[in-house]
């Protein structure tokens, strides 16, 4: 589908310096209540009322007496790694905390959120000159052969900084932008999300948009280690309808096989995904809301699962018809998660007239 224009910007100079901080913000799974104060500072002037759950998810919530509920959701959580072993000689070894990705720690650099603050710390690796007589079998990055050096040289010294086993760890790098409106920084995957479904709030409260049922703004904790956050919350909540927005992969670089991945892009409008947890009729009301406002989107499918909290929506209680609404993302689980400014408005603008759109009385029945 041709790229569209969106014609004119709906994010402001506050949203984007909202989106830097939270970008910049760690938010490691199972901690991410730093995040979570922040998101919900900022959602507060734009919601009616809020609530947390007992492990972080927050929610903010628009006309919350209605009986017939709506969820737009994203998850808070970032990849990140544990302390698991201190060694004699001060260097510290580490577990995944979700998805981490192994093969891009050497040489990166480290905040350890430690009893005292942040330490910071680096992903030690030998150098290339000891390690050139044995090209032919060089040693490759593993999770076990992997460590952290933080200046210290004893345990005591490490300990001493406040670092302790089961202190989390997250990269460093944080949020630049990149020639031709491309944003890059780590967590991305899904700090955008919270980001977009508070937009959303932020659009309908200053175009003082009145919805027919209760609009629940969920950002969901714990996804990256099994959807966890969302299938508390779904409990909760209840809701008749979840529209989940995520990052999905870019496949236009190198080394992704679109045979396999399909063909999806930065920069040419949001993902609709097509599998067994999406409902076919809510999509196809997402469908013709993207035709009609001249929003451009794209189209990926999944063979059984969307690895997603769409998952965890649509098998909730007794089944919510639920969507997915995907970000186009290059280097997923990296620290230069990138994409378009242009995919951010416009998968804002989709939910947003997608809400407009939607009443307790829209046919969603398959019979």
């Amino acid at each position: 589908m041709a790229k569209a224009k969106t014609p004119k910007s709906i994010l402001t100079d506050e949203s984007y310096a909202f989106l830097k901080n939270y970008i910049n913000n760690p938010s490691p799974t199972g901690f991410e209540s730093s995040g979570q104060k922040m998101w919900l500072e900022y959602v507060k002037p734009y919601t009616d009322s809020f609530f947390t759950d007992p492990y972080g998810t927050a929610v903010g919530v628009i006309n919350p007496t209605a009986p017939f509920k709506v969820v737009i959701e994203a998850h808070a959580d970032e990849i990140s790694w544990f302390v698991n072993y201190i060694n004699s000689d001060g260097l510290i070894y580490l577990k995944r905390n979700g998805g981490v990705d192994h093969q891009i720690a050497p040489s990166m650099r480290v905040l350890i959120h430690g009893k005292k603050g942040p330490v910071k710390a680096v992903f030690g690796w030998p150098a290339i000159h000891t390690r050139m007589g044995n090209a032919d079998k060089e040693t490759q990055p593993k999770v076990e052969n992997l460590f952290l050096d933080c200046g210290a040289r004893s345990k005591k010294e490490v300990e001493a900084l406040g670092v302790h086993i089961g202190a989390v760890a997250t990269y460093e790098e944080g949020y630049e932008e990149l020639a031709y409106d491309h944003i890059i920084g780590r967590a991305l995957d899904n700090r955008i999300g919270g980001f977009m479904i508070a937009e959303v709030a932020r659009l309908l409260q200053q175009n003082k948009k009145k919805l027919p049922f209760a609009l629940y703004v969920v950002n969901a904790v714990q996804e990256e280690i099994g959807l966890r956050g969302a299938e508390m919350i779904a409990r909760r909540i209840k809701p008749n309808v979840a529209i989940i927005t995520d990052v999905t992969h870019d496949t236009t670089t190198p080394m992704i096989n679109k045979q396999v991945q399909g063909e999806t892009a930065c920069g040419k409008g949001p993902s609709l995904t097509f599998g067994p947890a999406v409902h076919n009729m809510l999509l196809d009301v997402v469908q013709a809301v993207a035709a009609k406002n001249k929003i451009p989107v794209q189209l990926h499918t999944v063979s059984r699962s969307t690895g997603t909290d769409t998952d965890s929506f649509a098998y909730a209680n007794d089944g919510c018809p639920s969507v997915l609404v995907s970000i186009p993302l290059r280097y997923m689980h990296t620290t230069v998660e990138m994409l378009h400014k242009s995919d951010v408005e416009n998968t804002i603008r989709l939910m947003y007239e997608t809400l407009l759109t939607l009443t307790p009385k829209t046919n969603l029945s398959y019979f």
